[in-house]
């Protein structure tokens, strides 16, 4: 009879022998699913790199050779802009069509953008290589984008200054910097 009360009593309402959760398990694949998504996410991070070096804060000195006193460098750069793609060196802006100013009294651009809205890519990378042509030995070239540019125009840019497209790549302007547009 003891018995039986003893097991009325664990029945009705006692909590005793329910358990506890046990999180531990839970905890360890969570923590091998974070492990295994960042390092999956730096492997494929490294597919999606493009080259492109920062500009040097060391004096002018630092960024000639020493001994070296060759000709001054081209500069040569590229601004995106919402009215086209302007083309410009320190020696001048290039194309006869950008030296002419607008009625708003600023340039137009070497290669204005096309009625549908986009830019001329493939004209852009005609210009570099004749400028490619003319100065063999430069391969800098810096580019500057206006703030609503978007990210895809800048790497097809991008993409455009440093090789012709086609089976028969060329080199064209490997060592891309990006530039601040600066007010004023």
């Amino acid at each position: 009879m003891a018995h039986a009360a003893l097991r009325r009593r664990r029945t009705r309402g006692s909590t005793e022998d329910t358990g506890e959760l046990n999180l531990v398990p839970y905890l360890d694949i969570l923590m091998n699913l974070i492990i295994f998504m960042l390092m999956s996410i730096t492997g494929l991070a490294s597919f999606g790199i493009l080259n492109v070096t920062a500009p040097a804060y060391a004096g002018p000195e630092a960024a000639q050779p020493q001994g070296s006193q060759a000709e001054p460098r081209l500069q040569l750069s590229v601004h995106i802009s919402r009215e086209g793609l302007f083309i410009s060196s320190n020696r001048a802006i290039l194309g006869a069509e950008a030296a002419a100013p607008t009625e708003g009294g600023g340039r137009a651009p070497t290669l204005p953008r096309r009625a549908d809205g986009s830019y001329d890519l493939p004209g852009l990378t005609q210009k570099m290589v004749s400028i490619k042509d003319a100065f063999p030995g430069e391969s800098a070239i810096i580019l500057v984008a206006e703030p609503d540019v978007s990210y895809e125009t800048l790497v097809q840019v991008m993409d455009a200054v440093r090789e012709t497209p086609g089976p028969a790549r060329r080199l064209l302007f490997s060592d891309v910097q990006l530039g601040e547009l600066l007010d004023g």
